[in-house]
């Protein structure tokens, strides 16, 4: 589609409802004016005094479809917030137009990118009632009303979380890059250890290492963990030593006396044995995941998975002798050549085995996935919707409630991966990640840190080597972000604790 933008450049929110709309229209940024001739959006920004409109002109398939949205001068109050108000209505004229063309509207409504929950969160977080916060998501933004129940259920869950974090505290990630084979869908980057056996001894020794420096630069600065989350590719890909040295490093380096969960991928069953979990339930690991996927073999063998479903049943029965159900299990809704039906059967097949935490995922296709350069038939939206309604309603009549959720680019039916939990067994790592809620340390290939400043919500992202060679080869790189890292975070810390002052005083 050819965009042509006047009064503005926010061209990321715009083509963030592009993609929601229209995914099949890639933007363009022609010169000059439109002419109508080919899909076409013409979305302009002006301001006064007293009021600022966005106005969207859109040429679809013959037709001009026109919208208005306004926003009170009063609500510029400066910075990221001016920002929001801007990007709001540029976005909602555009999506009114859009769903004029199309005659019929998205799940989410107008929400873009991938974290619909931060907005009811803010609303309730600065007083708003969960009912107000809930009609903002309807009537402002159009989101239906299942969808809105569902981000509200999270918003709650995210600020319940937030209640426990201190300042002086933050979560830490640990990357594993390996996996037994290579899912379809999977656009991660994590290596088959059939490839890459030769490496995962070295990887695990630079492993403790960052971990070594990393623990002193946070104790130096008086930090601690709040949650621990390994994960890749397939951690439980390591041998049962290689798990022992990692988990005896981070006790020995890191300040973990105050954190309240460590989580490790197992992910595939195929990973799992009694010598790796004895060793994770030695360390003090609180809860594994455990990813099937589906339990339908003709669909994991399409995946490119080495398992079976029987093989999941049973490395559920091992799990659940260390970790007494303290499980997450993965599905995926819309893989191909899967059913409504067949998902039915792998939903209650993975109820059957009662674990403490479900997260029910849409297929996302990925760029750099096999299933996204190969192509093949995908369930069409009219199924996957069918597939993640029966399991919303499956899972509360069970005794599951959502606790977080988020979207994804390519996303089939535009739809969400949602988290659902039994009651007192959310994983805070999750919402902290999801809901951007303090700064998470990533150690390991492939690992983002994101420094969030509390008081702004400004996020700061610093990137290690991304592949597991790379890393290997890249120490000196690896090092010094630990140190940038720490520095920033330093100097966000004593910004909030001068506020802090000043504001008692005051």
């Amino acid at each position: 589609m050819e965009l042509y933008l006047r009064g503005h450049d926010y061209r990321y929110a715009v083509e963030q409802m592009l993609l929601t709309l229209f995914p099949g229209q890639r933007p363009g940024y022609p010169e000059g004016e439109p002419d109508g001739s080919s899909p076409s959006l013409l979305l302009s920004l002006e301001e006064d005094d007293r009021e600022l409109t966005a106005q969207a002109v859109l040429w679809w398939e013959g037709k001009v479809h026109t919208s208005r949205r306004k926003a009170d001068a009063s609500e510029l109050t400066g910075g990221l917030a001016d920002d929001r108000v801007r990007q709001r209505i540029l976005r909602l004229a555009f999506y009114d137009a859009g769903v004029a063309a199309l005659g019929h509207e998205p799940p989410w409504g107008a929400l873009t990118g991938v974290r619909p929950v931060k907005l009811p969160t803010r609303r309730m977080a600065s007083g708003a009632s969960r009912e107000e916060a809930k009609e903002q998501l309807i009537q402002v933004y159009r989101v239906s009303r299942d969808r809105a129940e569902l981000a509200m259920d999270c918003a709650e869950t995210a600020l319940r979380v937030r209640q426990g974090l201190t300042r002086d505290s933050l979560s830490l990630y640990l990357g594993v890059p390996f996996c037994p084979t290579r899912c379809a869908y999977c656009s991660f980057i994590s290596s088959d250890v059939k490839g890459s056996a030769a490496l995962i001894g070295p990887y695990v020794e630079a492993l403790c290492r960052e971990i070594q420096v990393a623990g002193a630069l946070l104790r130096e600065r008086g930090w601690h963990i709040s949650t621990a989350y390994m994960g890749g590719g397939t951690p439980t890909t390591l041998p049962a030593e290689g798990l022992d040295r990692v988990l005896s490093a981070m006790e020995e380096h890191l300040p973990m006396d105050r954190c309240v969960e460590t989580t490790v991928e197992a992910g595939r069953p195929d990973t799992i044995t009694r010598e790796k979990l004895e060793a994770l339930k030695a360390h003090r690991v609180h809860r594994i995941s455990i990813n099937p996927q589906t339990m339908e073999d003709s669909v994991l063998r399409t995946m490119g998975r080495a398992h079976t479903a029987a093989q999941i049943e049973q490395a559920m029965e091992l799990a659940d002798r260390w970790f007494g159900g303290l499980v997450n299990m993965d599905l995926i809704a819309g893989l191909p050549t899967d059913t409504p039906e067949g998902f039915r059967r792998t939903l209650e097949r993975v109820l059957a085995m009662d674990p403490a935490n479900i997260t029910v995922h849409t297929l996302a296709l990925k760029k750099g996935s096999r299933l996204t350069e190969e192509g093949g038939a995908l369930c069409a939206p009219e199924e996957v919707s069918a597939m993640l309604e029966l399991a919303g309603g499956r899972l509360r009549g069970a005794g599951y409630g959502p606790y977080y959720l988020y979207r994804q680019k390519y996303m089939s039916g535009s739809f969400e991966n949602v988290g659902w939990a039994k009651p007192g067994t959310v994983c805070a790592y999750n919402v902290i990640m999801m809901e951007e809620l303090q700064s998470v340390l990533s150690l390991g290939a492939g690992g983002i840190t994101k420094l969030v400043d509390p008081d702004t919500g400004k996020i700061v992202r610093l990137a290690n080597p991304k592949y597991a060679r790379e890393y290997l080869e890249g120490w000196d790189k690896v090092a010094a972000g630990k140190r940038t890292a720490v520095d920033i975070q330093a100097r966000s810390m004593r910004k909030g604790e001068k506020a802090e002052k000043v504001e008692r005083n005051t």
